[in-house]
Order: C-alpha cells, then sequence, then structure tokens
C-alpha cells in the first residue's frame, strides 16, 4: 500500500508539473508558431539575399552577365553549372525559404479572426506583389517548373507548368493585388515588418505597377498585345523618382548585413575582379560610374580577363562602398522602370517619345551611384555611341517591335546601369540580344560556347520527380543551359 500511496502522489506531482516543463522545454528561439510578420519579414529577406549574394553555390550572376570576372577558381565563369549544384541550391532557396515563408504566412492571416479587415486585405496583396515577383524569376531562370501544384504537402510529385501560362496567370494576380491595395490605400499593412517600405502601401502600388510594366515589356516579343496592354496600364502608376524605388536596407552588424561583404569581406576572400568586359565598354563611353563601380590600378580602370583565372593584385577591385556592410539593395529601381517606358514608347504600346525616358533612365542610373554634376551628364550624352542611342529613340514608334539601333542602345545602356542588380542584367541581356556578350575564350575550355540563358534543372527534381522533369524537358525544347525561355526570341527580320 505504502508503494501504490508513493506512486500515486508521484503521479499528481508529475500532473500538476507538466505545463511548466513544457514551458521550460519550449525553445523560444524556435517557436512552434511564427507570428505573420516574422515569416514576411524572413521571406523578403531571403529573396533579396539571394538576388544580391556573389556566392559562387548560388548566385553566380554578376559572372554570367560578365561584370565581374573570376580570379582563383575560373569554374563558373566557365559555365560549370554543376560541380556545385548551383542551379539546385538557387532553386531551393527561392521555393523553400522564400515562397513557402510567403505562403505560410498567407495562411496565418487568412485565419487570424481579429486582423482588421484592411489590414489583412492590404498584408495578402503585397504577399501575392512578392510572390509574384518571385515566381517570375523562377520562371526566367528554368523555363516551365511547378507552380499550380507547388508548396502543396499532400502533393508529392508536382507536374511542372508551361511557363507562358505561368506568365499569364502572373498577370491576372498582379491586376488582383492592385486592385486590393488601390482599395484598402487609406489603411495599414505590415509596418515594420515590411523591411522594403515599412509597410507603406502607397508605395506598394507603384512597385506592383512597375513590376507589371517589367512583366509586360518582358515578354514583349513574344507576346505584343499582353506587353501593350500591361505597359500602358501601369505607366501611369509607376515610380516617378528614386525616392519611389524598392530598396532593401541592410544594417552594419550581423546578421542583416549585405551578402556581398559577407562573402568578400567577411570571408576575407579575393575571388572576383571586375570584368574587362565591362570596364572596356565605360572606358570607351568615359562613363562617369566607373569610379563608384571599381577602384583605379596605377590611375586606370583594369579589368580582368572573363574566364581566366586572373591575378587579384593585377585588376581593379569592386569599389569599397558596394562591399559595405549596409549596402542598400535595390529590388526594383527607378531607372529600370525609365528604361522600360524608353522601350514601350519605341514600340508605340504608349505615347511618349522614348529619348526623353531613355534620358531619364541614364540620368536616374547616374544619381543612384552619387553622379548628379550636369557638366558630367551633358558630356556623357554627347559620347558618340549614347548620342547615337539618343537618336535611334529620337521618335515614338509603332508595330510593337524595336530596331536593331534601339535594342543595342536600350541593351547597352541598361547592361551598365544594372551593375549589382546581376540577374537582371542577365535578364535584359537575353532578351534585348545586347550587348553582345561572347562566351570565354576557347582556351578556357568553357563548358558552352555561348553563354548560358538558363539553368538547367536540379538533380534532385530529376532524382525525386523525373516524369513531371521529363515532360518539361521535352516541352521547353531540352534541358540544356543553351535552352532558351519563352519570351527569348526576336521577331522575324530582326
Amino acid at each position: 500500500m505504502k508503494k501504490i500511496f508513493a506512486f500515486l502522489m508521484l503521479a499528481l506531482v508529475f500532473v500538476g508539473c507538466t505545463d511548466e516543463w513544457e514551458e521550460d522545454l519550449r525553445d523560444p528561439k524556435n517557436p512552434t508558431a511564427v507570428p505573420a510578420p516574422m515569416l514576411f519579414s524572413n521571406a523578403q529577406r531571403n529573396l533579396v539575399d539571394q538576388m544580391v549574394t556573389p556566392n559562387v553555390n548560388s548566385g553566380i550572376f554578376r559572372l554570367i552577365s560578365q561584370h565581374w570576372a573570376n580570379t582563383t577558381y575560373p569554374e563558373e565563369s566557365r559555365y560549370d553549372l554543376v560541380s556545385r549544384n548551383i542551379p539546385q541550391n538557387f532553386w531551393f532557396t527561392l521555393y523553400r525559404d522564400v515562397l513557402m515563408d510567403f505562403r505560410e504566412a498567407s495562411i496565418v492571416i487568412n485565419e487570424d479572426q481579429a486582423l482588421n479587415a484592411a489590414v489583412k486585405a492590404n498584408q495578402l496583396a503585397i504577399i501575392e506583389v512578392m510572390e509574384v515577383y518571385t515566381w517570375s524569376v523562377l520562371v526566367n531562370t528554368f523555363g516551365d517548373i511547378p507552380y499550380s501544384e507547388a508548396l502543396n504537402r499532400d502533393i508529392i510529385y508536382p507536374s511542372y507548368d508551361d511557363d507562358a501560362a505561368i506568365y499569364e496567370d502572373l498577370f491576372a494576380r498582379l491586376d488582383a493585388a492592385i486592385a486590393t491595395l488601390n482599395q484598402n490605400s487609406g489603411a495599414a499593412s505590415f509596418g515594420g515588418a515590411d523591411l522594403i517600405y515599412g509597410g507603406n502601401v502607397a508605395r506598394w502600388i507603384m512597385y506592383a505597377n512597375s513590376l507589371k510594366l517589367k512583366l509586360g515589356m518582358t515578354v514583349a516579343d513574344v507576346n505584343p498585345s499582353r506587353a501593350q496592354q500591361a505597359a500602358s496600364e501601369a505607366a501611369p502608376n509607376v515610380f516617378k523618382s528614386t525616392a519611389d524605388q524598392a530598396v532593401f536596407r541592410y544594417t552594419a552588424t550581423t546578421p542583416n548585413v549585405n551578402p556581398v561583404w559577407t562573402n568578400l569581406v567577411q570571408s576575407g576572400r579575393n575571388d572576383f575582379v571586375p570584368s574587362a568586359t565591362l570596364i572596356n565598354r565605360m572606358n570607351e563611353l568615359n562613363d562617369p560610374r566607373r569610379a563608384a563601380y571599381f577602384t583605379q590600378l596605377n590611375g586606370a580602370y583594369v579589368g580582368g580577363i572573363y574566364g581566366n583565372n586572373n591575378t587579384y593584385a593585377n585588376f581593379s577591385k569592386v569599389n569599397p562602398t558596394i562591399t559595405a556592410p549596409d549596402r542598400p539593395a535595390i529590388v526594383l529601381g527607378y531607372d529600370e522602370v525609365e528604361f522600360y517606358l524608353a522601350e514601350a514608347a519605341a514600340r508605340g504600346f504608349i505615347s511618349a517619345v522614348p529619348a526623353d525616358h531613355f534620358r531619364r533612365a541614364i540620368t536616374a542610373s547616374m544619381e543612384i551611384w552619387g553622379i548628379t554634376d550636369a557638366a558630367a551628364l551633358t558630356s556623357y550624352f554627347a559620347q558618340p555611341d549614347v548620342a547615337a542611342g539618343l537618336a535611334a529613340l529620337a521618335a515614338p514608334g509603332s508595330g510593337g517591335t524595336l530596331t536593331d539601333a534601339q535594342r543595342r542602345a536600350l541593351g547597352v545602356q541598361k547592361w551598365i546601369a544594372l551593375y549589382e542588380r546581376p540577374f537582371h542584367a542577365w535578364t535584359e541581356f537575353r532578351r534585348l540580344d545586347y550587348p553582345q556578350l561572347q562566351a570565354p575564350d576557347p582556351q578556357y575550355r568553357p563548358a558552352y560556347n555561348v553563354v548560358p540563358v538558363r539553368y538547367p534543372y536540379p538533380p534532385t527534381e530529376r532524382t525525386l520527380n523525373p516524369d513531371a522533369v521529363n515532360a518539361a524537358a521535352t516541352a521547353i525544347g531540352g534541358d540544356e543551359a543553351t535552352t532558351r525561355i519563352f519570351w527569348d526570341v526576336r521577331p522575324a527580320g530582326q
């Protein structure tokens, strides 16, 4: 009886202490229920980090766009996408660490019965806008991807959706988000949890319209009617100055620091130098942005040979302001929007003089890099190549196409301006076919004899979801780095 009584007392004590023990065992740093604003912030941070990072395991767009060149380890500038599983790392980050967090944040917000209806609508619309951008990045990288069946725990083997069809759905989702934000423009959203606009709904409306313009112009060569609709609808409500652009602000202390600093300064590595492809072009133009982009070597700007294992000490370096831990990252810039407006006008999609927007685009890029001197701008616009671009864009266009001279003007200047937005520089090179980047010299034995225009599908997808991958590969014309995305075409005769 004594033993039974002792056991019962112990059981009572155990039951009485269970709640306290559970509280003691709960890890506050790894909560089981994460608030929606925290999920949203984390997704924003992971997204921008991936677009900014120069880490060769996933973020080699500075190399593919030939803004930078390698030093000791030149494999990535020779288009070795396999050894480090670069496509797989990029894929996992955007699906697992970005889209899944955005989706989970939406679920939590929808289930929150106490949240103000207008605030809830704005939060869901902003998440939708960020998802649309992320999905567009995935399509622009791979082509056909899991979309309608993605992020669903009940579907183990998601099918791959047609890339053009995904874009059509993205337009519809973006239009719905813009309508929601307009309807609730006076309400709040995420506040300080929004690491781009601080919850400013008016700015999100401008961003969403600027993104709509961007997506529209991306498909201009393959679907001009859709592009014209998007451009004409979005143009009145896009960014009006650099004050409106989408900027993610890093801090000077870890962990919220610029990934460029992490990979170049904190790591103590000297793996990159500016590429001669970019520096030589900017030298020809006497471009005043060189001082902001690069350091000098013996009084000159000297770029490394693309594809070579360049000696770090023999070339200009990336300007230290770019490698600062708190260097802001531009997600979508006013200069980029003005380039799109110039193109839309040149194609006849909007009523405007293309050269006016072209001039504003270059001026905005100069401003972003701290160049506001009127004489420097005047001198730059007088450069023969820049002046030729202005002349090519002097009159409004029609018919939805660009001349080769217009493509060259827009492509080259946009490629220069998108330094530090390397993914989008790569996208515009593919879309406009300028500048006409070349693969490394054959002596360096690049994996491809042309610049890659997409990432192949990740090996894990081929292992775990082979039927869907094989079907997608067949649909896009082959799972190769040389297979073009659906929008990457030029109209006949151009």
